[in-house]
């Protein structure tokens, strides 16, 4: 019988910086790789001010992001607004949006696709 680990420490996860965004290093904490979730997948995401993610969308793919610390503006089919620690918002699958950090402050969010996107280029759709 295999032997799971269920538990992430953010200091162990190594960072990347994600296609499609400027100023950003992720996390990959939850997801096929980490603990085995096949459903879901979450990120600690830090992003610096007036960087994130250009305009994309992810066809067939859920995304929530979470605000812990700093303030952010999202984007999304037309509709925009600013976020702090304790706000979050929902990406709809195969909706552009923007996520832009406006703090002074590193913006630190949590991220959660469904299902995982594991930076698979067939799951975004960019706009340049």
């Amino acid at each position: 019988m295999a032997t799971h680990n269920y538990f992430v420490r953010l200091k162990d996860v190594p960072g990347y910086h994600p296609v499609n965004h400027t100023g950003t290093t992720n996390r990959r904490l939850i997801g096929p790789d980490t603990v085995g979730a096949q459903h879901l997948e979450v990120l600690h995401g830090t992003l610096q001010k007036g960087k994130g993610a250009q305009p994309h969308a992810h066809p067939g793919m859920e995304q929530v992001c979470y605000i812990l610390e700093g303030r952010a503006l999202a984007e999304i089919d037309g509709q925009e607004a600013e976020l702090g620690p304790g706000d979050c918002c929902y990406f709809p699958p195969d909706v552009m949006h923007v996520f832009t950090a406006i703090s002074d402050e590193p913006v630190k969010i949590l991220v959660i696709y469904s299902p995982p996107y594991g930076e698979d280029p067939n799951k975004v759709r960019c706009e340049f």
